[in-house]
This record gives C-alpha cells, structure tokens and sequence, in this order.
C-alpha cells in the first residue's frame, strides 16, 4: 500500500520511522492537503491527514478520482473532513481514537499555572532587571472550584491532577463518569451552574455541531466574575470576540489557550518574516491576561508515539483484510 502523509513535520518523522511495519510504502509532503495540493495524491492508495488540512465534500471527490480509497487520521478529532461525503464515495476513514490523555490535561495545567503565577511576566522583568515582585501575585489553587466541561479521558486526567492540588471539582458531561467521582467527588451540574460557580474553567469536550461556539457572550455573562478560563480542545468552541469582551470586562481574569478557531492559517507555519492578516487573533494575543501556545498540547514523546503507531496500525489493517477497528462511521 503506497501512503501519501500530508502536513508532516520534523518533529514526528522519527516517530513514524519507529512505527513502520508491514508492506507500507510512505512518502511524506509538509504541504497540507487543498484544493492546490490535492493532485499530490495521484498514484497513491492512501493519505494521512492532520488537524490543518482540509477534506471538505470538493476535495474528497477529487480525491476518490485520484483512486484514493483509505484516509488515516493522525488526530482524535475530525472536523477537518467532510465523513458523510467520504462514506457516500467508499472512501474508509479511521483516526487515533486516543493517545497519550495525560498530554492534553498536562498542557492545561501549565497553562494555568503559568498564567496563575505571572511566570511569562516575571521572567520578562527579570531579563530587564526588575525583580519587583508588585506585579506576580497569584492564588493557591488549594480549595478552588475548577469546572470541567467534558470528563472523558483527557478531562479525567486533567480532574485527578486538580484533585491533587486539593481543588473542589464541578463537571459537565451529558455522561458522568462513575470512575472519575469514585477518584475526585467531583460533582456534576447544568453548565450553567458550572459556570456560575467555578473559579477556572477548563474545556476538554469534542468539536461538534453541538458544541460548536459553546462559549459565547451568552455563557461568558453567566460565569462568576474573574474566572480562569482554559481551552485546550478546539478553537470553535469559543467565540473568540466575545472571549475578548469578558477579558476586557473583567468577567474572564485569564485566558490560557492552546487552540484558537481560526488556527488553520496560523498555527505549525513560521511567520517570522510575514504578518499575519487576522485582526481578531491580534487583539487577542495583544492582551496581557492572555497566554497562547500553537496547538502543541499533543507534543509529547508518548503522545506522538501512540499518534504514530494508531497511524500506521489503521493502515495495515486495511492492508491485510480492509478493516480497521479505529474506521469512524
């Protein structure tokens, strides 16, 4: 089977070299898959895909002339691809159900800490020799209320480390996970109430029709006042302008994000020598309560291993007997 691999990095070849086995021939391109890319797939039987290509309903049937029958994620999620479309054309699609949880909760828990404890701010100052501390001051997260909007396996990880720092637990998921209160006594509520009460909020939930922008003006004016506000999901759950309107409010004390919903043209490219034609995201990143990271919560050696590894395990699979048990219907 001959794999085209679209939007490969540096940073996950060797991880992918590691994982190789069975009769796969791969080639990889750095380019993401578009309308201008799409031919790179001629002569190929196969494509891996990543979070900033693109597969809409066009492409797809672009693809299946080209004779591309399997499309392997190296993602959870799948947005980015059009699946109704690709199921009408026979085209077989699987992702990395789940890698490394502890990646993901691990990223939001830095976020928080750094943007709790001023860290960016106070090694700022200190290169320009000011060790006044007037400026740093943060909170204990001991007996803080953190809300955790979706309690599957990354927000699970993320709950047992804030349970560890002694943090009561409030959870909105439409199902609760017995395990997880077992572990934490973590509540579950309305998202409402969750907001009405939680000192930080931390997003851990899927994107879907159902949560898409999620987070808007609406839910913003419902939180308690001064929350730290995490997302490490997908950047369309939250309507970033009105993100920016609680920053400048008061409503949201902080903001920690890993994603942001216009990321595609942004995010895992170099801008050093271009500027970048977003308004919205350079308001946002102008904000001193605001700390962004380009979508790198995933960037562990477990994580990219298991992303690898699911990767080239989907494609065997379909290889030896055309059936992966990652296929997403």
């Amino acid at each position: 089977m001959k794999i085209l691999m679209y939007s490969t990095f540096d940073f996950e070849k060797p991880f992918i070299e590691k994982a190789i086995h069975g009769k796969l021939e791969l080639v990889y391109t750095s380019k993401n898959l578009n309308d201008d890319t799409v031919a790179l797939a001629e002569g190929f039987d196969g494509i891996s895909l990543f979070t900033s290509d693109i597969a809409n309903a066009t492409i797809l049937e672009k693809l299946y002339l080209l004779g591309i029958k399997y499309i392997a994620l190296r993602t959870v999620g799948h947005d980015h691809i059009d699946l109704k479309k690709a199921k009408s054309l026979g085209i077989k699609v699987a992702n990395v159900p789940e890698y490394s949880p502890f990646s993901i909760a691990e990223q939001a828990v830095a976020l928080l800490m750094a943007l709790n404890r001023k860290i960016v701010l106070g090694q700022k100052l200190m290169e320009m020799g000011d060790y006044r501390l007037d400026n740093l001051v943060g909170f204990d997260l001991h007996g803080k209320t953190v809300g955790i909007i979706g309690t599957g396996k990354i927000g699970h990880a993320f709950a047992k480390i804030m349970h560890g720092f002694g943090c009561n637990l409030l959870g909105f998921d439409p199902i609760k996970n017995e395990e997880l209160i077992q572990q934490t006594h973590i509540q579950y509520c309305n998202l409402e109430e969750l907001c009405q009460n939680a000192d930080i909020i931390s997003v851990h939930c899927p994107m879907n029709t159902d949560s898409k922008y999620m987070f808007n003006k609406s839910l913003f004016s419902k939180m308690k006042k001064g929350v730290v506000f995490i997302n490490t999901s997908r950047g369309m759950i939250v309507n970033t302008e009105d993100l920016i309107e609680a920053l400048n409010n008061g409503i949201v004390a902080a903001a920690g994000l890993d994603v942001y919903e216009k990321e595609k043209t942004i995010f895992f490219q170099n801008h050093i020598t271009e500027k970048i034609n977003d308004p919205i995201y350079t308001i946002l990143r102008s904000l001193p309560n605001v700390l962004i990271t380009g979508h790198q919560g995933f960037l562990t050696n477990e994580a990219l291993q298991g992303i690898a590894n699911t990767t080239i395990a989907n494609f065997n699979a379909w290889a030896f007997n055309n059936i992966s048990k990652n296929e997403i219907e």
